[in-house]
């Protein structure tokens, strides 16, 4: 499919290469350093459609595949003063609209649900292209896609004030997501 000189993928139903996948955040914590973190166990389809527009996307994050590089404060995120991992194990997207701005760049127009609160979230996404895969013959096509959030939003409101009155984690957290896809079989 093309359009405006900016081949796009082909239709039909892509699964998600959670190998190729990754899930990660960013979130400020004291004055200002940025803590990174991501999810590691990530599922996932999207069905591109003609027109574009109809394209469809729903993928699951496993709460407690949770990684910062810092096992104490890992811990910490899966306990209820976080992502709840006992009773919410899943964080999940689902579209609910795409339109293009231009060339290889969309809105993404999402559901997005935490901790079992779901509001809707924008996410500037990217095409990147599509490319040989590994095996013969095969495909993968490739997308980049950002979003910022509000992490009280979702009911994910802990935080601890210092003597000065700062506080520990910031209330902006910045999602990034880079997704490799096959097509379906």
């Amino acid at each position: 499919m093309s359009t405006d000189t900016v081949t796009l993928p082909k239709a039909g139903t892509y699964t998600i290469d959670p190998a190729h996948t990754e899930v990660g955040f960013v979130a400020r914590h004291l004055i200002g350093t940025k803590v990174r973190g991501r999810f590691t166990d990530v599922t996932g389809s999207f069905v591109v459609a003609e027109p574009i527009e109809n394209s469809t996307v729903e993928a699951t994050v496993q709460a407690a595949s949770i990684h910062t590089n810092q096992p104490q404060r890992d811990d910490h995120l899966r306990t209820n003063d976080f992502l709840d991992v006992p009773n919410y194990p899943t964080l999940t997207l689902k579209s609910t609209g795409l339109k293009q701005v231009d060339g290889s760049h969309f809105v993404l127009s999402t559901d997005l649900t935490i901790r079992g609160v779901t509001k809707p979230v924008d996410f500037d996404l990217e095409f990147l292209g599509e490319g040989a895969a590994m095996a013969e013959g095969k495909t993968v096509v490739a997308f980049s896609a950002t979003a910022d959030i509000d992490r009280r939003d979702f009911g994910v409101s802990f935080n601890h004030s210092l003597l000065d009155g700062s506080v520990v984690v910031g209330n902006k957290v910045v999602i990034e997501i880079e997704v490799e896809a096959g097509l379906a079989d």
